[in-house]
């Protein structure tokens, strides 16, 4: 079965609005490219999908903006090319490598799991509090930023149940960011 990965970055105060932490550097922007080519494909709802697309993908005239640097070009062109699946009750189509997912959301990405391939990613706010509600989320990475926000949404913010998490990993940037990766508690055995 394909792992489903949720990956975000969240502010000390738990905010996880997209422009609440602080500018990728070089090294951080690396690490997100990594993390992006990790997976072989995306799950997006469909506000992160427009948001995404606005901001990542390749112009009409194939020429990346100026104002990127190399590592954001890196970033870019591998989201870019990432295969997508976007949830949404509102978009009737969608482009971009991308495809809608129809039908109920936990049998939809149940299938996707199913595939064959490696990893799938989910990203954003609302879908992942969805997908972890389902038991669907195999492993949790949060880029803590260090920055209070004050305001925004909070991660999983109306999870109706504790979720245990278990530490696997812990890798800090020189810009302060640290990168912790959970997966799922096993349960505790009686």
């Amino acid at each position: 079965m394909r792992p489903l990965r949720y990956g975000t970055n969240v502010t000390l105060d738990g905010c996880v609005h997209h422009e609440a932490g602080i500018t990728p550097d070089q090294e951080f922007m690396a690490f997100c490219t990594a993390e992006t080519e990790r997976s072989d494909a995306e799950i997006y709802g469909r506000v992160t999908y427009q948001m995404m697309e606005s901001a990542w993908r390749r112009p009409a005239d194939g020429v990346w903006p100026d104002r990127m640097d190399e590592s954001e070009v890196a970033f870019a062109e591998a989201i870019d090319r990432s295969k997508k699946y976007v949830v949404s009750s509102t978009l009737t189509e969608v482009d971009w490598n991308a495809e809608l997912v129809q039908g109920d959301l936990g049998d939809a990405v149940r299938a996707l799991k199913q595939q064959p391939g490696g990893e799938l990613s989910v990203g954003g706010v609302t879908l992942p509090l969805a997908l972890a509600e389902l038991g669907l989320i195999d492993e949790f990475v949060f880029a803590v930023h260090p920055v209070i926000a004050g305001h925004g949404p909070t991660l999983l913010a109306g999870l109706s149940a504790r979720l245990p998490l278990e530490l696997v990993e812990r890798q800090e940037f020189r810009s302060g960011v640290v990168v912790h990766r959970y997966r799922p508690a096993p349960a505790p055995v009686r």
